[in-house]
């Protein structure tokens, strides 16, 4: 059977807890603790005017706790649960949920319910790599992203195959009246190459249709690392599609990073690019709790300016 860890190490971004400890081990029951502490910061002339500030500077920092707990039920059954919040430090020191939801793991998959990453993210990982910038450009409807709430998921492991489907349920009385139903599969090769491709269909508001279907490929060949996803949707009457290509290069503990995100959008015989920009990001490891790095955004959209950001983060 199947851990329910290793399944859900899919699709719910268990990095943030690749150091946890272990705090309690008994009677099948294993519950661990992770989380990050990240000073980090911006600058950008995008960051004047925010919050009444005139600097270009602006402190990013934040911090993550992150819960997570298994426990069998019998042979066939292993309950599972998980909850990540994360700390901003702002003025008003910000506590927010991304993750907190609860499964079942069997050998037929595990099934879970909560707040929780939708189908389509174990193909959109396929180019999200870099710890500051990227991953812009292939979410094209709101039921694509992470950490989507009222989410039903389920995710199975068939040897290279991995499969996934998920329900979003979201019915909200006035303005919006939302959900949404995605499947995705990703077919791993023994030689380091992924494919993945995914649809996603639903509403996004009243009368609002909102689809889009994924494709995404990646390669890992010793220390080098190649990926490109494409995307193509519609919202409501926008037609959108966008892609992404994402480079990776580790020597000893350096890790040279860069991608390419481009999003364009058309509506009423009008096409406007949405996204356009390149990231290049350097990043140095001293060991796997301890990490820095600097990544910068060249801007292609003439409304918007390049950007730089640094941090340093400690993971426990």
């Amino acid at each position: 059977m199947k851990q329910a860890a290793v399944v859900a190490a899919i699709f719910t971004s268990l990095s943030t807890t690749a150091t946890a400890a272990t705090v309690y081990d008994n009677n099948d029951t294993v519950i661990d603790v992770g989380g990050r502490a990240e000073a980090r910061f911006n600058i950008s002339k995008q960051n004047k005017g925010i919050n009444n500030d005139s600097n270009e500077f602006k402190d990013k920092s934040r911090a993550r706790l992150a819960l997570k707990g298994k426990s069998a039920i019998n042979q066939q059954l292993t309950a599972f649960g998980k909850y990540e919040a994360e700390i901003s430090d702002n003025k008003d020191s910000t506590v927010t949920t991304r993750y907190l939801y609860a499964g079942l793991d069997s050998q037929f998959g595990a099934f879970s319910y909560g707040k929780q990453d939708s189908a389509q993210v174990m193909i959109t990982d396929f180019t999200d790599i870099l710890s500051t910038f990227g991953g812009d450009a292939v979410d094209l409807v709101d039921s694509n992203k992470d950490k989507r709430e009222n989410n039903f998921l389920y995710v199975g492991e068939f040897n290279n195959l991995a499969i996934a489907t998920n329900y979003i349920a979201e019915n909200n009385s006035g303005t919006k009246d939302s959900n949404s139903v995605g499947i995705a599969a990703q077919y791993s090769f023994p030689f380091g190459l992924n494919l993945g491709a995914g649809y996603v269909n639903g509403n996004d508001g009243v009368d609002i249709d909102a689809n889009q279907f994924n494709l995404a490929i990646s390669y890992q060949l010793d220390n080098i690392y190649a990926s490109a996803a494409y995307a193509n949707g519609k919202h409501g009457d926008a037609d959108l599609n966008g892609y992404e290509l994402a480079a990776a290069y580790t020597f000893n503990q350096i890790t040279a990073r860069g991608v390419y995100n481009f999003q364009q959008s058309e509506t009423n015989n009008v096409t406007t690019d949405e996204v356009n920009y390149f990231a290049l990001e350097g990043l140095y490891k001293f060991s796997k709790s301890l990490r820095t790095y600097i990544g910068y955004k060249f801007q292609q959209l003439d409304a918007k300016d390049d950007e730089l950001q640094a941090g340093i983060r400690y993971d426990f």
